[in-house]
This record gives C-alpha cells, sequence and structure tokens, in this order.
C-alpha cells in the first residue's frame, strides 16, 4: 500500500495553514528540551501570521505536506551564501501523529531536490543539540558542521549546524 501524499509551494494564502500545524507541533515537540516560556516566547516571534508573512517576503519558501487531503507538515528554506551556493533548511515540521512513517524523509528529499534544482551545492540546518531530531538528520545524510548559540529574546537555542553535500 502507498501513501498518498503531495507536496507544494505554499503562498500568503497558506499562512492560516501554517500557523495551525505549527500551533499542533511546536509544544509536543520542544517539550522535552525547552521550558513552556520559551516555547511560547520562540512561537510568538516566528509564528505569528504577520512574522510568517514577513519570512516569505524576505525570501523563505515554504513547502506545505498533505496526506490525502489533510496538511500535515511544513518546511521552509532560503539562500544562505549564493557564493558558495549554500541553502538553509529553516524549518521542518510533521504533526507528532504522523511521525517515525518516513513522512518527514520524503519533505527533507524535496526540500533537497528543489534547492538542488536552484543550484544549491550544499544545505545546511539548525538543530538544538538535545533533539533527538540530529539522529535522523544523520541517517539522511547530514553531519555537524559547526556548533551556534543563538539569542533569541532572552533565551538561547544551543545548536549544531548540521549540513549535507547535495
Amino acid at each position: 500500500m502507498s501513501i498518498k501524499y503531495n507536496i507544494r509551494e505554499a503562498g500568503f494564502a497558506d499562512v492560516p495553514t501554517i500557523k495551525a500545524l505549527a500551533e499542533a507541533i511546536w509544544e509536543p515537540t520542544y517539550s522535552s528540551i525547552l521550558s513552556k516560556d520559551q516555547i511560547d516566547y520562540m512561537f510568538s516571534v516566528i509564528y505569528t501570521e504577520e512574522a510568517l508573512r514577513q519570512q516569505m517576503a524576505e525570501g523563505q519558501t515554504f513547502l506545505l505536506l498533505y496526506l490525502q487531503e489533510e496538511p500535515i507538515g511544513f518546511a521552509a528554506f532560503s539562500v544562505k551564501d549564493p557564493e558558495e551556493k549554500v541553502y538553509k533548511l529553516n524549518k521542518i515540521y510533521l504533526l507528532p501523529s504522523c511521525q517515525g512513517k518516513g513522512l518527514g524523509k520524503i519533505l527533507l528529499d524535496a526540500v533537497e531536490q528543489e534547492v538542488a534544482n536552484r543550484g544549491a551545492r550544499l544545505l545546511d540546518l539548525n538543530v538544538n543539540r538535545h533533539n533527538k531530531a540530529k539522529q535522523f538528520y544523520e541517517r539522511c545524510g547530514y553531519s555537524v558542521h559547526q556548533e551556534e548559540n543563538i539569542a533569541i529574546g532572552p533565551y538561547w537555542m544551543n545548536d549544531y549546524i548540521m549540513r549535507k553535500q547535495l
């Protein structure tokens, strides 16, 4: 039995769908590694409809993943270093009920194909140093390139920058 999925580029009209997905995904994804206050703060900075529209306007391309006709996840990417042909995977999220079924790999593959089509040589992503998703990225061919500590308001994100050659 094959999984019936569809991936398409999102536009401004899809911002409410992306926000609703993020609302369903963020707390279950991060509650084991970030405080509720930090999750709430970061969500208020990154996932308001205005913030999402601004991210799109500033060059992030969003992809929406549908299973049957239901939106179940999204990813976003942008150019990081045009001269070196490095793109950045800014976001990739699936509903918790859809994780562990190969759908994240499908969405990640779609991002990799899309950035490669745009001329990318490398794809970078940030992952919290305590996030179990690091093992997923390693299985998908990413390796730790460097460490980065990012201030977001009064909070810190302690990340690995992982990289894959395309």
